[in-house]
């Protein structure tokens, strides 16, 4: 069985990411493995983990309704995103990775967007990059 990660977010882009995950699951027969990864620290609190669990379990529905093989891990490493996805990746050897985007301000193009860039260049596998609706 093949495997599709999928970084996740509880935001439009992460949403529509795992919805596109779902469809090339079933189109591959591919086992889906959701990241969530946090920065941790001091800045990840007690809130932030009960957040991240309900998120998770949220996650977690949404794939079972949706008939398809997953797991669902919570990262808190103190890693970029895109090292915790290729990571992962690697880990698993991959087939595909999903991402979702959001749209971006020019300024907000110089600032931000280095995730996405980093996992496009150092994944061990195509990268399937995502818009999130509206």
């Amino acid at each position: 069985m093949s495997t599709i990660v999928v970084g996740y977010v509880a935001k439009p882009e992460g949403q529509a990411a795992l919805r596109q995950a779902v469809v090339e699951a079933r189109l591959r027969d591919a086992e889906i493995v959701v990241v969530n990864s946090a920065r941790g620290g001091a800045d990840f609190d007690d809130e932030d983990a009960f957040r991240a669990e309900s998120d998770q379990d949220a996650v977690r529905a949404y794939l079972a309704d949706e008939g398809v093989a997953a797991t669902v891990r919570q990262l808190v490493r103190g890693q970029e995103v895109s090292e915790d996805l290729v990571a992962v990746a690697e880990e698993t050897s991959a087939d595909m990775i999903i991402i979702g985007l959001r749209r971006r301000s020019p300024v907000g193009k110089l600032l931000l967007g280095s995730n996405a860039q980093r996992i496009l260049l150092d994944a061990p596998c195509p990268v399937l990059a995502v818009k999130a609706d509206g």
